[in-house]
């Protein structure tokens, strides 16, 4: 429907925006059921995602591993902390490059927004430097690729 907004606020959040075709339903359960998970929030075009474990409950926890098929892999773990069923999620998260990362707390709000859905997700990291190092990673654009397959798939 749109492409994403980010965002930044202070030294340490990052306010990422942006609005899908479909309902909050929808949306909420593209980020939180395992099946659906895997075929949208691949990133850039070529990456898979052959490692998707989720407890999508409160203390919950997830594992998320992605490849490219040229070696290249990525981990993001992570736990929630509350579930607010199609309007709010929060949760805790770290990749691992291979050196585990600084905890980012996530907040996504999903409101409806007349025939779709308005995202907004702030994260929330522990100082300037651990930010621009996320931001560095391309992330962005991996964002805009899963978000635009979700969009798609949902349509």
């Amino acid at each position: 429907m749109t492409r994403l907004t980010m965002t930044l606020e202070g030294d340490t959040h990052v306010l990422v925006t942006r609005r899908f075709k479909a309902s909050p339903e929808m949306v909420y359960r593209a980020h939180t059921e395992t099946a659906l998970i895997q075929k949208w929030l691949l990133g850039p075009d070529g990456w898979t995602m052959p490692v998707c474990i989720n407890d999508h409950r409160p203390g919950g926890k997830f594992r998320y591993e992605w490849a490219d098929g040229k070696g290249e892999e990525l981990t993001l773990t992570g736990e929630y902390v509350t579930l607010e069923p199609f309007s709010r999620i929060v949760h805790i998260e770290r990749f691992h490059m291979p050196d585990v990362t600084p905890d980012n707390h996530i907040e996504t709000r999903f409101e409806a927004d007349g025939q779709g859905t308005l995202m907004t997700m702030r994260m929330t990291l522990p100082d300037a430097a651990t930010r621009e190092m996320m931001l560095a990673t391309g992330m962005e654009e991996g964002m805009e690729a899963s978000y635009a397959r979700l969009d798609a798939m949902a349509g």
